[in-house]
């Protein structure tokens, strides 16, 4: 995780031309996927430099990038954004087409701890990485329950459960008779989760995956 900072020299136009055709920005101009989490959590799809401003006129105080760290013009936007609207911008790294790490999801307790809500996650289109963490937010900070927690992952959102994407779906189904049993989270995660084998039982299907990956072009 990084509390990210604007960097010191704006390239301008570059960054814009990015923004709207490297990272495909020109089809989120009026397509935000923006959904209330829990009281005071959002998540969406990336947001340009407007869409932080208007956060920022809601209340946001942190937006979180599940992204991970990144130089190219659309993060140099949403972090300037970030610093001229007073919002904490957090680089946090979650994957889409993985099970979770079990660092990673030791790490996403330390996330949702620090950030100050209201707050605001996203990812480039707001469907499998925010899925993931919304639905872990619902599940570590709001106590619900891992299958209400997991309907964060859902096809309203953009998600594609059968594609390589559906390992997160697969991964918070390998807990659910363990949540039955009355066992803890991360009891479940430090104890019985095995990443590997939840890989090895999932299969993607290849439409889904070419859906995915040539024609929405997912990260």
């Amino acid at each position: 995780m990084r509390f990210a900072a604007p960097a010191g020299t704006r390239r301008g136009l570059r960054d814009w031309i990015e923004l709207i055709f490297k990272d495909h920005g020109f089809l989120r101009l009026w397509w935000y996927n923006q959904h209330q989490v829990a009281p005071g959590m959002w998540r969406s799809n990336q947001p340009g430099p407007g869409r932080v401003k208007a956060a920022g006129d809601m209340g946001v105080r942190t937006i979180i990038n599940l992204r991970g760290p990144r130089d190219d013009g659309g993060w140099q936007l949403e972090a300037e954004a970030c610093a001229r609207a007073g919002i904490t911008l957090l680089d946090f790294t979650a994957r889409s087409r993985a099970a979770p790490d079990k660092a990673m999801l030791h790490a996403t307790r330390v996330l949702f701890a620090e950030a100050e809500l209201p707050a605001l996650m996203h990812c480039k289109s707001g469907a499998d990485r925010a899925g993931l963490m919304s639905a872990l937010y619902l599940l570590v900070v709001e106590k619900r329950p891992a299958r209400e927690a997991a309907q964060q992952l859902a096809w309203k959102y953009g998600h594609v459960k059968q594609a390589k994407t559906g390992l997160l779906d697969a991964f918070f189904r390998a807990y659910f008779p363990y949540e039955d049993q009355g066992m803890a989270f991360y009891d479940w995660v430090d104890n019985v989760y095995d990443p590997d084998a939840v890989t090895r039982q999932f299969q993607a299907r290849g439409w889904a995956v070419r859906l995915t990956d040539s024609i929405l072009r997912r990260e």
